[in-house]
């Protein structure tokens, strides 16, 4: 019986060797194909969920923001917490926007939180009665706004660029679920690389 076995194990070693080289030719193949994959499937998850790349086209964030500034928005922070004042937001155009045919995210700053009231007069801006003393704005403010109140679960923005943006003082609040996430990294220029405002560009008065 050892002697009728032996044929069949070496057809059978044979086959496996033949099984063995044939996935090894594929191999390269398949794993460059799993690679690929792989690959596509976290970009997309994590540009879905955690963050993504977005450019400036427009200088209304002037000049903490330049034309054709590349940045890193972080799309996971605003699942654990809110946003805050002096954030620097992307979000999507709200309804009124929308109404008016824009289609593309905007960037801007908060200003103000749901429940606070907001005017701008006399070239500053006032939350509750109080003026922000702001060190990152390209001019003080040359209109009047307000007062207003934001609306629960909604928010304030406007450019850093105040008189040459198209902000919260002409269409009104962002809905909490339009914000996109928090522009957090300028990855280009490279002489601009770094973060973005690691502490609070802003002070209240007492």
């Amino acid at each position: 019986m050892t002697r009728q076995k032996q044929p069949t194990s070496d057809s059978d070693s044979r086959q496996n060797n033949q099984q063995e080289q044939s996935q090894q030719a594929e191999n390269p193949w398949i794993e460059g194909l799993k690679t690929i994959l792989l690959s596509a499937i976290l970009a997309v998850g994590i540009r879905t969920f955690v963050a993504e790349a977005r450019y400036i086209p427009s200088g209304s964030m002037l000049p903490t923001l330049e034309i054709d500034d590349r940045l890193i928005v972080d799309k996971l922070g605003y699942r654990f917490g809110d946003p805050q004042r002096g954030d620097v937001v992307v979000f999507a155009p709200t309804a009124k926007l929308e109404a008016q045919n824009f289609k593309d995210a905007f960037i801007k700053r908060v200003i103000g939180l749901p429940g606070e009231i907001i005017q701008v007069k006399g070239g500053e801006v006032y939350v509750n009665d109080r003026p922000l003393k702001e060190n990152y704005i390209a001019d003080r403010p040359k209109y009047e706004y307000g007062p207003v109140t934001v609306p629960e679960g909604q928010y304030l923005v406007l450019g850093d660029n105040r008189n040459n943006s198209y902000d919260s003082h002409y269409w009104g609040f962002v809905p909490r679920d339009r914000i996109i996430g928090r522009a957090v990294i300028r990855f280009w220029p490279p002489n601009r690389l770094g973060q973005l405002d690691p502490e609070p560009v802003y002070i209240e008065s007492n």
